[in-house]
C-alpha cells in the first residue's frame, strides 16, 4: 500500500529535533510549575512564567548541557524507547542536579526533602511520558518523509544506506529513478527503479513523494531534459535536495567520495567564517590552556613518579605533528608508552596496544595524557577544538590515497574534535577516511553551537572514561 498521495506534512530531521526539544522543555517547565504551585504556593499560571522568567531560562540551559552530555537528541535513539528513554532520564537527572546547584538565581527547592523529591519526580515523569509518546507516534509511516532518489549508482546507494542507518524513522524511500533503461523495473539494494528522469513528475504524483534526492554520479550535470523534470517537480511543490546536503544532515559527515571536483561539497565556500568567531575562539583557547597547564602541574608529579617506578622513562613525550597550513610542530603529551616504542619506524596505535604502560593506560583512559598540549595551544600551534594533528609520515601517505585530505590542514588542529566524539581511534587508511569525513563536516559547519556540542560531548567521554 503506497503512502497517501499529496501528503506533505512529514517532519524533516531538523523539525523532529526541534519538536523533541520543545516537548522536553515544555515538560520540564510544567514540572517546575507544579512544584512551585504545590510547595511554594506560587500561582500555576503564565504570570509565574513572566515574573520568574530567569528560573525557567536557567532550567532550559541546564537541560541543554545535560542533553548534549547524554546525546538525548540522537533521533535513532529517541525513536527506540529502550534507548531514548534512559538517555532522556539521565539528562533530566543531570539537568536537575545542575539546576539545584545554582544558588540565588533559581527557586529554593532544597527547603525540604519532599520538595526535592517532587521536583525530581515531576520533571523525570513528564519527560519520560513525552519521550514515550514521541517514540510511539512519530515513528509511524504517516509521519515519515516520503522520498524518491534520483540516481541508482554509487551516490544513490550511499544515500539510501545513510537513510536506512541514520534516518529510517524520518525518511521513507519509495524508489529510485535512473536514466539507464536496463535498470527500470529492477531492484537496487532492495529498492525498485521506478523509471527514468523524464518520468519524474508522473512518478511523484503516483507515489506521493514530497522530495527528490539528487544523487547523480560525481561530475555529472543535469542536462536539459533532467533540468526540466526537476523544475516540474519544484513547481509541484516537491523539494529538490542534493545528496551531499542530506548526507551531512543525517550523518554529520561530508561524503567526499561523491564530491568529484566540486569543492563546494567539501569547503565552506558560501559560508565564510566571521573574523569575530576566530577571535573569540582564540581567546577561549588561551583561557582553557591556562587552566589546562594548571591541571597538568597537579598531575605531573604523579605521572612522573608512576613512570619512574615502572620503567625509568621520561615524563613528557614529544612527537612531530602537522599543523595548520602544513607547518610541523612538536606536540607534547604525558608519556604513556614504553621508551623506544617504535623501533621499526612510525606505526598506528592499536586497541589494547601492548606498548602502553600501566600508568599510561590510566592516563589515557582519563584523557589526562593530553594535558601538556595546553602549551601547544598557548603557542598557537593547536586549538582546543579541531581535527586531531597527524604525523608527517601518515599525512604524506594519506594525501596520496584520500581525496581532499589536505583540506583538514586549513584550520588549527585540536585536542578534541568532531571526529573524536563520533568515532573511535583509527588505525588504518579506512579509519582515516571515516575521520576525514567528520573533520570536513566540522571545517564546513564551524559555529559556536557545534563547538559547544563538541566540548560538552568530550566532557561526557572524559566522565565515562572512554579514552584508550
Amino acid at each position: 500500500m503506497r503512502p497517501l498521495a499529496g501528503f506533505r506534512q512529514a517532519l524533516r530531521v531538523s523539525e523532529r529535533k526541534l519538536l523533541l526539544a520543545i516537548g522536553d522543555v515544555a515538560m520540564l517547565t510544567l514540572g517546575l510549575l507544579i512544584v512551585l504551585a504545590v510547595r511554594l504556593r506560587l500561582p500555576f499560571e503564565a504570570a509565574t512564567l513572566a515574573r520568574q522568567a530567569s528560573w525557567f531560562v536557567l532550567l532550559t540551559m541546564s537541560w541543554t548541557v545535560a542533553a548534549m552530555l547524554t546525546e538525548a537528541y540522537d533521533l535513532r535513539g529517541a525513536a527506540r524507547p529502550g534507548l531514548g528513554v534512559p538517555r532522556a532520564a539521565a539528562a533530566v537527572l543531570i539537568a536537575d542536579a545542575i539546576y539545584l546547584a545554582i544558588p540565588y538565581l533559581t527557586p529554593h527547592l532544597l527547603i525540604s526533602r519532599l520538595t526535592l523529591v517532587l521536583f525530581l519526580g515531576a520533571t523525570l515523569a513528564l519527560v519520560i511520558l513525552w519521550r514515550m509518546a514521541y517514540a510511539a507516534v512519530l515513528i509511524q509511516p504517516s509521519f515519515r518523509h516520503p522520498v524518491v532518489i534520483l540516481g541508482a549508482g554509487p551516490s544513490g546507494r550511499e544515500i539510501l544506506d545513510a537513510i536506512r542507518r541514520h534516518g529510517a524513522t524520518e525518511y521513507l524511500p519509495l524508489g529510485l529513478v535512473d536514466d539507464d533503461p536496463t535498470l527500470t523495473g529492477q531492484d537496487v539494494d532492495g529498492l525498485s527503479v521506478l523509471g527514468r528522469s523524464h518520468d519524474l513528475p508522473a512518478i511523484l504524483r503516483e507515489t506521493g513523494a514530497s522530495e527528490v534526492i539528487v544523487a547523480l554520479p560525481s561530475g555529472a550535470h543535469a542536462g536539459g531534459e533532467l533540468s526540466r523534470a526537476l523544475l516540474d517537480c519544484h513547481e509541484q511543490g516537491v523539494a529538490v535536495t542534493m545528496m551531499h546536503r542530506l548526507f551531512e544532515t543525517l550523518t554529520g559527515q561530508v561524503p567526499i567520495e561523491h564530491a568529484g571536483r566540486n569543492l563546494a561539497v567539501v569547503l565552506p565556500i558560501d559560508q565564510p567564517i566571521p573574523v569575530v568567531f576566530d577571535m573569540v575562539k582564540r581567546a577561549l583557547d588561551v583561557l582553557f590552556a591556562t587552566g589546562g597547564l594548571m591541571l597538568a602541574a597537579v598531575v605531573a608529579p604523579f605521572a612522573a613518579m608512576g613512570g619512574w617506578i615502572e620503567d625509568r622513562g621520561p615524563l613528557l613525550f614529544r612527537q612531530r605533528r602537522v599543523g595548520r597550513g602544513g607547518r610541523e610542530f612538536d606536540m607534547l603529551k604525558f608519556r604513556t608508552m614504553v621508551p623506544d616504542a617504535e623501533p621499526n619506524g612510525p606505526q598506528w596505535a592499536e586497541v589494547g596496544d601492548p606498548r602502553v604502560t600501566r600508568v599510561g593506560r590510566v592516563l589515557r583512559r582519563l584523557h589526562l595524557d593530553e594535558l601538556p598540549q595546553a602549551w601547544n595551544i598557548l603557542k598557537g600551534e593547536m586549538s582546543l577544538i579541531g581535527p586531531r594533528p597527524e604525523r608527517p609520515e601518515f599525512v604524506a601517505a594519506l594525501q596520496a590515497v584520500i581525496p581532499f585530505y589536505r583540506t583538514r590542514l586549513s584550520v588549527r588542529p585540536g585536542v578534541t574534535g568532531w571526529a573524536q566524539v563520533n568515532v573511535e581511534y583509527g588505525d588504518s587508511v579506512d579509519d582515516a577516511l571515516s575521520k576525514l569525513r567528520y573533520d570536513l563536516y566540522y571545517i564546513k559547519h564551524r559555529s559556536p553551537t557545534l563547538e559547544l556540542s563538541i566540548l560538552v560531548r568530550t566532557l561526557g567521554h572524559v566522565l565515562r572514561a572512554r579514552g584508550r
